[in-house]
């Protein structure tokens, strides 16, 4: 089942198309990469389901009904540029937004202390804005963003600014937010963070969608077939020991092993490979090389600009 869905969503600015019919659904209660390079519409695209911005054609649904702008309340949004109040105090300014998203102020300060002492802030709720490192700002916008426990989180790059040791801890506060039922859109440029965290991906390139689906899915499509194999030294090339089709990519030693990355040709299997070398070498590892969604992301970017 789909929390939301975008159907066709096309939106011009000027002589600039930022969206050219982008559908893309989000299954309820996963984590949803929007992936794409600088200037394909992402950002677009986030503003849209905000309604910040309108789209010129296709339409919006949450939960299988038109999105109106009233959906907007189950909606948390955490955009790329930050914008808290540099002059307010933190508590001042973090109560003033919670009770904006519905709560009142009894429960805002409520679930306010919660989220302040978890993220270990409360010291900086009577200090100013201004007083915050990057990183701490990103704290007390991350908690407003889901303070007031939306059934649709939108992150646009979030990790921006944080620290190794922040940024392991927003990334267990997504999963957490996960577990409860919540369905995340995930924007980002760092791929790494998507192999981590994301279960279903959409790459948008020149305003449209170009690859979509589940990640493990997607991973097993950019197969090619290569292995990497480390196995004892010995006299004698590698390549002889296989048949012609397999190809020897790299090969490399070291002072105890041997290493290499082999390409099989389609159909064929590992098990032929170790039926090949085995009578001739002891094989310590042998790995299926999968393809990264850094490669993925870079292979079909480029194939696409061609």
């Amino acid at each position: 089942m789909y929390l939301f869905s975008a159907n066709q969503i096309t939106k011009q600015f000027a002589t600039h198309l930022a969206l050219d019919k982008v559908s893309i659904n989000v299954p309820e209660g996963s984590i949803f990469g929007l992936l794409g390079p600088n200037g394909a519409g992402k950002t677009t695209l986030l503003r849209i389901i905000n309604r910040i911005i309108l789209q010129d054609e296709g339409e919006l649904l949450f939960r299988g009904k038109v999105l109106t702008s009233s959906d907007t309340e189950e909606i948390g949004y955490l955009p790329e540029e930050r914008g808290l109040y540099k002059k307010m105090t933190v508590g001042e300014q973090s109560l003033y937004l919670a009770q904006l998203k519905g709560l009142s102020k009894h429960e805002a300060q409520k679930r306010l202390r919660y989220w302040f002492e978890k993220f270990e802030i409360t010291a900086w709720w009577n200090r100013k804005v201004e007083e915050l490192s990057k990183g701490m700002q990103q704290k007390v916008q991350f908690l407003i963003t889901i303070i007031h426990e939306p059934k649709l989180l939108i992150f646009d790059e979030p990790f921006t600014g944080f620290d190794p040791i922040n940024a392991s801890m927003l990334k267990d506060e997504i999963f957490e937010q996960k577990s409860k039922g919540t369905t995340i859109i995930f924007s980002t440029h760092n791929m790494a963070s998507v192999e981590e965290l994301c279960d279903n991906i959409a790459l948008i390139n020149n305003a449209r969608v170009i690859l979509e689906g589940n990640v493990r899915d997607i991973k097993k499509t950019f197969k090619t077939n290569a292995f990497e194999i480390t196995c004892n030294i010995f006299e004698g090339s590698l390549k002889a020991l296989l048949p012609s089709s397999f190809l020897v990519l790299e090969e490399e030693t070291d002072i105890d092993h041997l290493r290499a990355r082999l390409q099989l040709p389609s159909g064929a299997t590992a098990n032929e490979l170790l039926k090949s070398l085995l009578p001739h070498v002891i094989v310590y590892s042998l790995n299926e090389i999968i393809p990264s969604m850094n490669d993925i992301f870079i292979s079909s970017v480029t194939q696409q600009n061609i």
